[in-house]
């Protein structure tokens, strides 16, 4: 996918609405003003456009005057924000094991960024670099405090809570907070307007011992991450899906609001879609699929109250799609869905239709 294309999951703004209301804002008003639902957020499931990320966080850090807003959210996040990434980093032999899954997999987490072990930038003995690095075009200041804040924080976590040697942090961007904002947070020097996200690190890092380690949880975890993402990248088809399954009833679904919330223009989506194999009207059919089956094997919902959640005008609309999709009528399949072979078979059929989003 191409830079703007890129997705990130809904977890990375865990913690905003609180940060913003805590400042005096009103933190659920701003998220659902960029079209975020907060419980989608603490969900974590859902993919969400990295632009549109940016822009939030870099309105919130102003707005409300919390220039050190990329550090204060990832203060406040823990490892397991990252699923089975951080069952596997956790349960890694060495710190250089788990950096190296991170390298790796991070792309679980979003496909726009990326850490790897660099020679150190300013070529002292005994010191190697960590560099993030995000496929964004101007990325800005506030996520990479946010994401190079996150880096700091796992490798604390899996170090035991122990500094882990960090020698010097290297940001892109001038200064946004005070410079003892920064020094309290990575506990030590920060240099601004480098080339690239480094932390310099001594080299004995990869060597240390992750305490507490088990050798079968991190093998089951990289099992799993090799089955379920063993291609690297997060299509744009399940990028629309994850937007299509919060927008679907509002007004029904809409190429063009689902490609502003992304960022793109209609016609970018259009192809971008077309390189995958598929179109909009396929997306929104197998969404469509999906919710029907939850919620009318699932819920008392009458079947007009489910035909309007799922943005079609009439019910015989859903009559017609359900015959389609699963050879039954509506109440046909309400009945099967309350049978136990039943139910289990429709979960079973349901697992087709389940995106990337969902498979942590």
């Amino acid at each position: 996918m191409r830079d703007i294309d890129m997705p990130v999951r809904a977890s990375v703004l865990r913690g905003l609405s609180a940060l913003v209301t805590g400042a005096g804002g009103r933190g659920p008003e701003l998220l659902a003003a960029y079209g975020f639902d907060e419980a989608k957020i603490v969900e974590g499931n859902s993919f969400v456009s990295l632009r549109v990320v940016e822009r939030l966080l870099e309105e919130a850090a102003d707005r409300f005057a919390l220039p050190d807003l990329g550090l204060k959210m990832a203060a406040q996040q823990d490892l397991h924000m990252l699923g089975p990434l951080a069952i596997a980093m956790e349960n890694s032999r060495t710190i250089g094991e788990a950096v190296g899954c991170a390298g790796r997999y991070l792309f679980v987490y979003s496909p726009a960024v990326s850490l790897e072990e660099i020679e150190d930038p300013l070529g002292s003995p005994g010191a190697i670099g960590l560099r993030y690095a995000s496929t964004t075009m101007n990325a800005s200041p506030q996520t990479i405090d946010y994401g190079i804040g996150i880096v700091h924080r796992v490798l604390k976590l899996i170090n035991g809570g122990a500094p882990y040697g960090l020698r010097s942090v290297q940001l892109p961007h001038a200064r946004l907070a005070p410079e003892k904002a920064y020094r309290d947070y990575f506990g030590a020097e920060v240099r601004f307007d480098c080339p690239s996200v480094v932390l310099r690190v001594t080299s004995q890092l990869c060597s240390m011992p992750v305490s507490g380690g088990n050798d079968l949880l991190r093998d089951i975890a990289i099992g799993y991450l090799d089955t379920h993402f063993g291609h690297k990248g997060v299509p744009i088809s399940d990028l629309v899906a994850a937007v299509l399954s919060e927008h679907l009833g509002s007004g029904g679904p809409d190429l063009s609001k689902v490609a502003r919330l992304l960022s793109l223009h209609p016609r970018s989506l259009q192809r971008s879609l077309a390189e995958e194999g598929t179109t909009f009207t396929g997306v929104v059919d197998r969404v469509r699929r999906s919710q029907a089956l939850d919620l009318i094997t699932t819920t008392d919902l009458s079947f007009s109250q489910i035909a309007a959640r799922l943005g079609m005008h009439e019910q015989s609309s859903l009559t017609r799609a359900v015959r389609r999709w699963f050879d039954t009528s509506p109440s046909g399949l309400r009945r099967a869905g309350q049978e136990p072979k039943g139910r289990s078979a429709l979960i079973d059929d349901k697992a087709e239709t389940h995106f990337t989003s969902d498979a942590l």
